[in-house]
């Protein structure tokens, strides 16, 4: 008998909630609430902000949980609905989507900047990849909204192509535009960073 999938785990929980078991929607809602909260950093930058519009999401999809039909994988759904809610909830402010400078995934490291470096446990090495770490951010937070966006749900999130021209509601080709682009506009910017690291230094 085959493991079932995170998407066939998912499929039955929407089922029992959609069904009215409300405790299978809040097994979702511990599932996802963290990954939410994570991409919301990219468009908000106060905790608080990102934590009242995680909650109003959720919120959202409970709410219109009775018309999901299974057609998209459950989060993907979500995570459209997320960064709906939040662009709704800046525009209501008049306010353009405002990024935190100092964010990090959960191992520490963004869109494995530091891969691209050795490691070496030196002073010299640490700062380096400090160094990378926060200019890899820096240059997400500086591109266009669609792209930004695409980068993170496939970079922080590990989602599909196809999962992400769902929940962004696009065709794959545009994806693969905006992280190409995206993508190129990062190494653009580690590049002089790189270059200054490399030199005179034995890997």
């Amino acid at each position: 008998m085959e493991k079932p999938t995170e998407r066939d785990i998912d499929a039955e929980l929407v089922a029992r909630a959609q069904a009215g078991d409300k405790r299978a929607f809040e097994l979702l809602v511990a599932k996802y609430q963290r990954r939410i909260a994570r991409l919301l950093t990219r468009l908000i930058r106060d905790p608080h902000e990102i934590e009242d519009v995680t909650q109003e999401a959720f919120i959202k999809a409970y709410r219109a949980l009775p018309s999901f039909r299974g057609e998209s994988a459950f989060y993907t759904w979500l995570y459209r609905i997320a960064i709906n809610t939040a662009k709704n909830y800046l525009a209501s402010l008049g306010r353009r989507p405002q990024l935190s400078t100092d964010y990090e995934d959960e191992d520490g490291e963004t869109l494995d900047a530091a891969a691209q470096i050795p490691d070496h446990n030196t002073p010299e090495s640490e700062l380096s990849n400090r160094q990378i770490v926060r200019t890899v951010n820096e240059a997400v937070d500086a591109l266009p909204e669609e792209l930004r966006t695409a980068i993170t749900l496939r970079e922080m999130d590990g989602l599909s192509y196809e999962d992400i021209a769902d929940a962004m509601n696009c065709p794959i080709g545009t994806v693969r535009s905006r992280i190409f682009r995206a993508r190129e506009a990062i190494a653009g910017k580690l590049k002089p960073l790189l270059e200054t690291v490399g030199k005179d230094r034995r890997w």
